[in-house]
């Protein structure tokens, strides 16, 4: 299959998977009323995992044979790897309850997928690059304000623990965005971003 093909199927199904609760929430309720809840988060999780497999079969086929769109400057890519910073720490503090960021934010996992995407949209002008990174870019937009409005209606909000609580996803997510920026996203990508 055409690797573009591949890339954009996982796409849809990763992404698919995870904006149901966007364009179809009474459609999952239902599901879950008829399936149970695990057989129905199982079925989601194997055709996410089919998904993820897929995009990033696709995204790598498509690495090897690059249509390029523009260039973007070396130096973009230290530019990109400072403004994952911010993106480390919200996702770490998605997980650590209690914590100032989640208060404010809400939904801070959905906020660091939008400053990643972002960010190596700016250092990255490659068809697949912009195909995966500018669908991760909307589908998290529009989760955000989903989930945003969804917290709105229902009264929700995130209480706020000890200092400790708002500390730790700031240390641990400066600790793991060194590890990545110096040493895993190389393994892992293939791309250095300071070197």
């Amino acid at each position: 299959m055409n690797p573009l093909l591949t890339l954009c199927l996982g796409l849809a199904l990763f992404l698919g998977t995870h904006s149901i609760r966007i364009f179809a929430d009474d459609w999952r309720t239902a599901m879950v009323k008829q399936l149970g809840e695990w057989p129905w988060k199982g079925i989601v999780a194997v055709v996410s995992l089919a998904g993820f497999y897929l995009l990033v079969t696709g995204f790598g086929a498509a690495r090897l044979e690059p249509v390029v769109l523009w260039a973007s400057p070396t130096w973009m890519r230290h530019l990109v790897a400072l403004l994952t910073i911010p993106a480390f720490i919200l996702a770490i503090a998605a997980y650590v309850p209690g914590n100032l960021i989640k208060a404010r934010i809400g939904h801070p996992l959905l906020a660091a997928t939008k400053i990643w995407a972002l960010a190596h949209l700016m250092a990255n002008g490659r068809l697949a690059d912009v195909l995966l990174f500018g669908s991760f870019l909307l589908w998290a937009a529009f989760c955000f304000r989903s989930a945003r409005r969804r917290d709105k209606a229902e009264g929700r909000s995130y209480p706020v623990g000890a200092l400790w609580r708002t500390l730790v996803p700031v240390f641990v997510g400066l600790a793991v965005w060194g590890d990545f920026a110096m040493h895993l996203h190389g393994v892992l990508i293939g791309v250095r971003p300071f070197r």
